[in-house]
This record gives C-alpha cells, sequence and structure tokens, in this order.
C-alpha cells in the first residue's frame, strides 16, 4: 500500500510540474495581440507537430508496429469530432481549442504514468529517473496548451491551473502500473495513437486556423518554424 502512495505521488508531481511549468513560463509574459499572437499560435503548433511525429508515433510504432497505432490515431481524430459540439457557445474558439488540447495531453500523460509506475515496480531509480524526464518532458505540452487559453482572454491563474490539471493522469497512470505492471503494448500503442489523433485534429482543424484568420502569416510561419525546432529540441534533451 505504501508504494502504490508512493507511486501516485511520484506520478502526480511529474505530471503536474511538467506541464504547470510550461504553463507558467508563458503566464509570466503578457498576453499575445497581433502578430505576436500569430506566433504564440504558430510556436504551440509546431510544439504539438514535434511531440506527435518525435515522440508519440513513433513509440507507438516501436511497441506493436503500425495496426494499432492507426487505429489510435483515427480514433482519436473522431473523439475529438464528437466532443466538439460540446464545446460550442460561451467561451471564445482559442480557449476551446487550449481546453481540446488539454484533453489531448491527459492522453498522453496516462501512459507515461503507467511507464512511470512499472519503472519503479522493476527498480526504483529507474521509476524516479523516468519521472524526472517525463516531468521535463511535458514541458513544451504546457506551454503548447497555454498560449491558446491566454490568447483567447483566460486568466493567467485559471490558465495555470487548467495546465497543471492536464498533468492529473500521469498520478492514475502510475498507480495503475504500479497494480497491473504495465498495459499490453497493443493497448498502449493505441493510447499514444490516440493522443497523437487528437493533437494532429487541434493543429490543423483550430490552431492554425485561427492563425491565419489574423493578418499576420509570416508571423505564424515562424512560429511554427521556431516551435518544430524547440519541440525537438527540448525532447531529444529530455
Amino acid at each position: 500500500m505504501w508504494d502504490l502512495a508512493r507511486l501516485v505521488y511520484l506520478g502526480t508531481i511529474a505530471g503536474l510540474l511538467g506541464t504547470g511549468a510550461g504553463g507558467i513560463v508563458l503566464a509570466l509574459g503578457r498576453r499575445p495581440q497581433g502578430a505576436e499572437l500569430s506566433f504564440h499560435l504558430g510556436l504551440s503548433s509546431g510544439v504539438m507537430l514535434a511531440v506527435v511525429f518525435q515522440d508519440l508515433i513513433p513509440e507507438a510504432l516501436a511497441l506493436q508496429g503500425v495496426g494499432p497505432a492507426v487505429v489510435g490515431l483515427a480514433a482519436g481524430v473522431a473523439a475529438l469530432l464528437l466532443l466538439k459540439p460540446f464545446f460550442t457557445g460561451g467561451s471564445s474558439s482559442l480557449i476551446k481549442t487550449g481546453l481540446f488540447l488539454g484533453l489531448g495531453i491527459a492522453a498522453h500523460n496516462f501512459p507515461e504514468g503507467l511507464a512511470i509506475g512499472a519503472g519503479f515496480l522493476a527498480e526504483e531509480e529507474l521509476g524516479l529517473g523516468l519521472a524526472l524526464a517525463l516531468c521535463l518532458h511535458n514541458i513544451p505540452e504546457g506551454m503548447a496548451m497555454a498560449a491558446p487559453l491566454l490568447a483567447g482572454g483566460i486568466g493567467k491563474t485559471k490558465a495555470v491551473l487548467l495546465t497543471l490539471a492536464a498533468g492529473l493522469p500521469m498520478g492514475f497512470g502510475a498507480l495503475a502500473g504500479g497494480i497491473l505492471g504495465s498495459l499490453t503494448p497493443g493497448t498502449l500503442a493505441g493510447t499514444l495513437g490516440f493522443a497523437a489523433g487528437a493533437m494532429l485534429f487541434l493543429v490543423f482543424h483550430d490552431l492554425l486556423r485561427e492563425a491565419h484568420r489574423l493578418p499576420h502569416p509570416l508571423a505564424t510561419t515562424l512560429g511554427a518554424v521556431f516551435g518544430i525546432v524547440l519541440g525537438l529540441a527540448l525532447l531529444v534533451l529530455f
């Protein structure tokens, strides 16, 4: 029981600090407007594309091949299409985009928590090392989520709290990893594919569409390129 409690604590803290730190980084700056807003939306798109193609899809393919990854990816797109009507009305489209990104990030954090739990059971130092690496690994995802939330007019404190909430599933994943050891490779590959599909839908259907509504296409392009480079650098380093 004590080991399970430690696992939940470790996974939860790693998830909260990772995405939360990304939210805090952007919240410390001023609220983006004009060309700066276009740059931030492009930046978020680039970061998410780096996460999808450098992290989620390669991991899914390595686990179980093309089949489960493609099924999961299609399910992620379909889930976002079905959920979209429930996010209509009320808040701005940018805030909705940020919330959708949070769903994709949360879906990604659960299997990362599983890795922490399974690693901790195998060797305590391995679990601790994974938790630290994944915590740092999630910083760009928190940044990508916070950018549209802040641009949409949401308060800085609330934006940070929402990025923190996106990290919570890592704690649940760590608990599941501690109880079950791990999910089957096919299930885990499908989960990663699901997160990838959700993020791709959001990038192309929401983030970039919002960016191109603004009269600053060059800022959007530069932001996207910089976001890809930044995301790749952080993923490779951590």
